[in-house]
């Protein structure tokens, strides 16, 4: 009965609003409010649907758009965008554990279309196996790439199985795999679109005394990128490398084995080449000798490769004239210097990108890369012990197009950074990072000199506190944003540990510059906020509006106390704020923050 006598109040409730209504204007509310017996009811009034007059092709395309977990959003609204979602989803990340097997005929049924999958198990869990990995490849065969970690379980039967499926495939990434050359090989003999491909610690392929040899195939003759990865006998990959005719990329990490011998055949039979990588690799003078025979060489890193000396970079430069990128870290060992830098300067002037770690140039090398490298964009400078304000003022005055410079653990200080105020008129960025003689004093003049200049300092040092903050110090992970160029900059605040948890100081930041006002009350912009003195400083006393807002979003309305908020203020206009894990924190919980300048704490 009760409930019949209220459907028909509602029902005669809302036929009266809908008369009264009914020449004033043709909108209706979505949702109108009734109290009836004391008790809130909602009319949900139906509106035109214009989403389902969409084609499927149109939401494809809004879905397509899409991040992964609005996408899963989505597809819960009903069962056509739950069609639609799965039809235009084409790539698609699984945890590949051993009870995916089950799964995979619903799942793959859904995603119909998959073209770029990964697989992906965790290294202490059990993978799929060759039954799941050829259920798999089955129902895609239209599969473009491929990304398989840590499947243990998968052996050359599954691979081979993968490969009769899947020909089509142009990318192959595979990491911490016990499948071997028979397998790799299968892969190449099938998929005649391979473009693409990556190893990492495959470790069916590690006895060297029964390796068995790995390509061409016929992927050698697509294949552009080839990269190898902690690989133990990574040399049996050296047929597949070499019958690789259009080869444009090869990379090289931490595989073992003399590479001279191998990269002498490799470059007289593949000369198309314009990127290698070269690291913690044994090659020599010799092997960079007859990489220079790539006369379209355009990308070179020689990272951490102690046998390389200037003679081997020499031969480079001389023949590889069309080098654009060039990174050299040189672990220190003095075997790179100014000759080889000096011819780099001399026969390469287009080169665009230079990162030397561990290298020392000085101001003769540094001078001529500054003069004759006009389109020279990217720079930077590490753990050289040459690199000082001298070679710094040259850079300035003479690297009219450079964009980005970074200097890490040199002997510049404040003096030679000047010159960057005035040169580089196109510099963008500057990083310095544990150079002890630059300040923060000094990056503050930079900044105000050049606003458009974003200058990153990282001294590498403990700076000293802030008056606000004592001895013991409470402000754990600081989190710096540089000022407007309407601010001035804030101080930097220190960070010291004390004998309180981890925990505690873990959940208390410092957030500071960038229009206090506008980032923090962006949600609050229309209650207003008033500005008074406090001492020599500058506070924000909050209405009641904001304090009752911020009680209900950080969840302490439920404390009867009184609710102080600490803000940490410098003059002109720059503000902090102290955020422990609620802005608007309780008064008992004032004696976790006795250290803080009684000025500093407010209460509103």
């Amino acid at each position: 009965m009760g409930q019949s006598a209220s459907t028909a109040l509602i029902t005669s409730r809302r036929d009266s609003i809908h008369s009264s209504h009914r020449s004033k204007s043709k909108f209706t509310a979505p949702i109108i409010s009734m109290q009836v017996e004391e008790q809130t009811e909602f009319v949900f009034c139906e509106e035109p649907d214009y989403i389902s007059d969409l084609p499927d092709e149109c939401l494809a395309c809004i879905f397509q758009s899409l991040n992964s977990a609005d996408r899963k959003r989505c597809s819960l609204v009903c069962r056509r965008w739950l069609k639609i979602e799965g039809q235009s989803r084409y790539r698609l990340s699984l945890v590949a554990k051993s009870d995916l097997l089950p799964l995979v005929p619903s799942l793959f049924s859904r995603f119909d279309a998959v073209t770029k999958l990964a697989l992906k198990c965790d290294r202490r869990s059990d993978s799929i196996d060759d039954r799941a990995l050829a259920a798999i490849s089955s129902r895609c065969r239209n599969l473009t790439r491929l990304k398989i970690r840590a499947c243990k379980l998968v052996t050359d039967e599954g691979m081979e199985a993968f490969a009769q499926n899947c020909k089509a495939l142009k990318k192959l990434s595979c990491g911490s795999c016990n499948f071997g050359a028979r397998g790799m090989n299968a892969v190449l003999d099938n998929c005649a679109s391979l473009e693409e491909l990556s190893v990492k610690r495959l470790r069916g392929i590690s006895d060297h005394a029964a390796a068995e040899p790995v390509g061409p195939g016929l992927a050698a003759a697509s294949l552009k990128t080839i990269c190898l990865k902690e690989l133990y006998n990574g040399q049996c990959f050296g047929p597949l490398i070499i019958g690789s005719k259009n080869l444009k990329t090869l990379k090289l990490f931490r595989c073992s084995g003399d590479w001279d011998k191998l990269l002498q055949v490799i470059s007289g039979r593949v000369t198309g080449m314009v990127e290698i990588h070269l690291e913690r690799l044994q090659v020599s003078d010799s092997g960079l000798a007859a990489i220079s025979n790539c006369l379209n060489l355009e990308i070179l890193h020689l990272v951490k490769t102690p046998e390389c000396t200037d003679m081997g970079l020499i031969s480079i430069a001389e023949r590889c004239r069309l080098l654009r990128k060039l990174h050299v870290d040189g672990l220190k060992a003095n075997r790179i210097g100014d000759d080889g830098l000096t011819a780099v300067a001399k026969y390469c002037p287009n080169l665009q990108e230079l990162v030397l770690i561990g290298v020392n140039p000085t101001t003769i090398s540094v001078e001529l890369l500054a003069s004759n490298c006009q389109n020279l964009e990217r720079l930077a400078l590490c753990g050289s012990d040459t690199v000082g304000d001298a070679e710094i003022s040259c850079i300035a005055a003479k690297c009219v197009a450079l964009k980005k410079l970074c200097i890490k653990s040199c002997p510049v200080s404040d003096h030679g950074l000047e010159a960057l105020a005035n040169g580089c008129p196109n510099l963008v960025k500057v990083k310095v990072k544990k150079c002890r003689a630059v300040t923060c004093k000094f990056a503050d003049w930079l900044r105000m000199k050049r606003e458009s200049l974003a200058v990153n300092l990282d001294s590498g040092e403990p700076e000293h506190q802030d008056a606000s903050v004592s001895d013991g110090g409470l402000l754990e992970n600081v989190v710096e944003f540089h000022s407007v160029p309407n601010q001035m900059p804030l101080p930097s605040i220190a960070s010291s540990s004390t004998g309180r948890s981890t925990s505690f100081k873990s959940r208390l930041g410092l957030l500071s510059g960038k229009n206090f006002v506008a980032c923090t009350f962006r949600r609050w912009s229309g209650v207003a906020y008033k500005r008074t003195m406090i001492g020599t400083r500058w506070a924000n006393l909050l209405t009641k509006e904001m304090r009752i807002a911020f009680s209900k979003r950080f969840g302490v309305c439920g404390h009867r106390k009184r609710e102080i908020l600490i803000l940490v203020c410098w003059g002109g206009g720059s503000f902090a704020f102290l955020d422990l894990d609620v802005l608007v924190i309780p008064r008992h919980r004032m004696d976790y923050l006795s250290r803080i300048s009684v000025g500093d704490a407010l209460m509103p």
